[in-house]
């Protein structure tokens, strides 16, 4: 099967401090790793041992609605995380994708250009 990860992808346009990002990415991996829980035990079960996750940048929503269609396109499993509203964005904001867990080869299709954050 090869190697299995998650990717969460972040958006740089919303001024989130490091706080509310790390807010973001945490809700997002578990949210992730919950959806492929259920939808591909396979994946979750090879995962769980390490679970690898890559968090990478995009500049705004558009990229990242690309990056979640490129993952519906290769039937990859995505979680988007929407922020409640109570500090720093408006409520329903999206913040931030993951992608996976699942097969890296596939994933990186996706987001193997994208930067670090």
């Amino acid at each position: 099967m090869g190697d299995i990860k998650q990717v969460i992808v972040v958006r740089t346009d919303l001024d989130m401090g490091k706080g509310k990002i790390a807010a973001q990415v945490g809700h997002a991996c578990v949210l992730g790793a919950e959806h492929v829980r259920k939808s591909h035990p396979e994946w979750y079960n090879e995962w769980w041992g390490g679970q690898e996750k890559v968090v990478v940048k995009v500049s705004g929503i558009k990229e990242l609605q690309e990056v979640k269609r490129h993952a519906i396109d290769l039937n990859l499993p995505w979680s988007e995380v929407s922020d409640a509203g109570h500090t720093q964005l408006a409520p329903g904001t999206t913040t931030c994708i993951s992608i996976g867990p699942a097969p890296e080869n596939l994933i990186d299709k996706i987001t193997g250009d994208l930067k670090l954050l």
